[in-house]
């Protein structure tokens, strides 16, 4: 998955809308005006943050203990930061993804 790939994946979900507001170099994607996924657009390779529900987080970060770590400048109870460079399939990434957008969505 890359930048691009990432980008559209989140802009096909209902209701997402991008932005920059952390400045040129981080990009953010929102559903119903909460943060569900950034990610950082000078990063090499490609590393995102997602929220994900704190038990889940934990296990994940065991599973993927050097491509998933506590959320980069967020609550790492909450956030985790995922480094996108092969090791983990795109399906699994699109679960990341998918968990984090129902779990922002949901709180509406």
């Amino acid at each position: 998955m890359d930048i691009e790939q990432l980008r559209d994946y989140c802009l096909q979900k209902p209701g997402v809308e991008e932005a920059l507001p952390f400045g040129p170099n981080t990009l953010v994607f929102k559903v119903n005006g909460k943060i569900f996924l950034l990610a950082g657009l000078d990063n090499h390779p490609l590393r995102f943050n997602v929220k994900c529900q704190p038990d889940r987080a934990i296990e994940l970060r065991e599973e993927y203990p050097d491509h998933v770590l506590p959320g980069f400048h967020m609550n790492k109870k909450h956030w985790n930061t995922v480094v996108v460079d092969g090791a983990i399939p795109g399906k699994e990434l699109k679960a990341f993804i998918d968990h984090s957008y129902e779990l922002v969505r949901g709180k509406n």
